[in-house]
């Protein structure tokens, strides 16, 4: 399961999953490095980043914010 960061209120993590369907995470349960916008997975029981499909989604909003400008 691929979840996306949204952003932090308070204890949790407020993600949203493939289906576009917002779940709240502890974030005691994520990396301590994640930040709002990076992918994450559930691996055995265990949240990772994500980090090519992160790179990925980062570099595909850059482009469309580029090709706004043009």
């Amino acid at each position: 399961m691929k979840l996306v960061i949204d952003r932090f209120e308070g204890d949790y993590a407020v993600c949203e999953k493939e289906d576009r369907i917002m779940i709240d995470i502890e974030k005691s349960k994520l990396p301590s490095d994640a930040k709002e916008g990076d992918v994450i997975v559930l691996i055995d029981g265990k949240y990772s980043i994500d980090l090519e499909e992160t790179n990925k989604r980062k570099k595909e909003i850059e482009k469309l914010i580029d090709d706004l400008w043009e």
